[in-house]
């Protein structure tokens, strides 16, 4: 029976964690529950041990068994860290570490899986600074799940209300499910953009951030695999758990792929790779003048092609961002490519694409299966891609035991 930790900080849905733990213990879990002083005012303490027959901890100090360092056996004894709702306040806290109660103190002492369900103003959810702490926690391997669109109790209208109850629990389940599934198997990933150097100043390059990509090596560290990240120039923190490779080129990340591509389960291409190249590099910046300026462009490798040519046993999945008949197009990229799944976008769409943190996947199978995602998270986008690559592997494993 898994023990759940249950962290519920002083936002408005903090009344919300009461449904949640229900569920949670009906799904067959041990709730216990660690409240912020703010959520105390929100939702006495007496309730939640009602509902989960277990005492609750606020203060870090609390030692609801006698003779237990609470903070210390509560960890340890956690196979899954929730926290919902999650405010601000007490995802700036996780981020930098701070110890200073029960719950934030319990997430830095424990090696489980953590989820996080933000509940907050659209303004405090989009700020960079929160965007910022959000991004600090994912490259640790806490996995988010997004907030829903909607009304706030203050009246305002967005994103930041704290995700369903169904969604949370499916979550949980879905992190415990999945935390060893990718166990032992090695993943080599590509991210971000290339820079094609015209002279030392200026290049050709694209509007990727790299943040699918980086979401796609968190998810697979979440899964238990070892990761290697090869990736292009971005602003991002890769995560802690990866070999990362920083190159800048489109040739620089071919060698890298054509070095780590044997030694790898799996491969998933999400990098933006430059089809062209500058066919000379100036050595030195070329001044403005009045004369035009002509550049011969010549075709740089194809890094996803060539290796799926060759993949043997191997999985081998790429991304591919339209303008126009996506679907259509990407059919035909993996044929030609001989890919095992496709991930397909349409960067015309509104918040999915380049530079957002949202997407509006297609998955395209090698069998022809086609399955559309709504709108979400590049993080969620990337889990159930990670989840399709899990089911791939196990796939390809009872076949493999089935001719022995």
């Amino acid at each position: 029976m898994p023990n759940i930790l249950l962290g519920v900080s002083g936002s408005i849905a903090a009344y919300r964690a009461c449904d949640i733990a229900r569920e949670l213990m009906r799904a067959g879990h041990t709730v216990r529950v660690a409240m912020t002083r703010a959520a105390t005012r929100l939702v006495s303490p007496d309730t939640f041990a009602a509902l989960t027959g277990n005492p609750v901890a606020i203060d870090v100090f609390d030692e609801p068994e006698s003779g237990q360092i609470a903070h210390i056996r509560w960890a340890q004894d956690a196979d899954l860290v929730l926290i919902a709702p999650a405010t601000a306040h007490t995802i700036a806290r996780l981020a930098f570490g701070l110890a200073d109660d029960m719950l934030t103190t319990i997430a830095l002492a424990t090696r489980a899986p953590m989820l996080i369900a933000p509940a907050m103003n659209p303004a405090m959810w989009t700020h960079p600074a929160t965007q910022a702490h959000v991004q600090t926690l994912q490259a640790r391997g806490v996995e988010f799940i997004s907030p829903a669109y909607g009304v706030m109790a203050c009246g305002d209208e967005g994103w930041g209300k704290i995700a369903d109850t169904a969604t949370i629990v499916q979550a949980v389940a879905r992190r415990l499910l999945s935390a060893r599934d990718l166990e032992g198997v090695r993943v080599l990933v590509t991210a971000g953009p290339t820079y094609e150097p015209i002279d030392p100043v200026r290049f050709i390059g694209n509007r990727s951030s790299g943040k699918m990509g980086y979401a796609v090596a968190e998810a697979a560290i979440a899964h238990g695999a070892q990761v290697t990240l090869i990736t292009g120039p971005t602003m991002l923190t890769p995560p802690a758990q990866a070999q990362v490779i920083r190159v800048q080129t489109a040739l620089q990340m071919y060698e890298a792929v054509q070095n780590e591509f044997a030694q790898c389960d799996a491969f998933i291409a999400t990098a933006a790779v430059a089809d062209y190249r500058p066919e000379r590099t100036l050595p030195k910046k070329r001044k403005r003048d009045t004369q035009s300026w002509t550049l011969n462009l010549v075709p740089n490798p194809d890094i996803l092609g060539e290796v799926a040519q060759r993949k043997e046993h191997r999985i081998v999945i790429g991304f591919a961002a339209e303008t126009d008949k996506a679907i259509i197009r990407a059919k035909n990229k993996l044929l030609r490519k001989n890919l095992d799944l496709i991930a397909v976008n349409d960067v015309m769409e509104p918040d999915s694409g380049f530079e957002v943190d949202t997407n509006r996947l297609s998955f395209i199978f090698a069998n022809g299966r086609v399955e559309n995602l709504p709108l979400m998270s590049k993080r969620e986008c990337a889990e159930r891609l990670i989840q399709a690559l899990a089911a791939m592997m196990e796939r390809k494993v009872r076949h493999t035991n089935s001719q022995e």
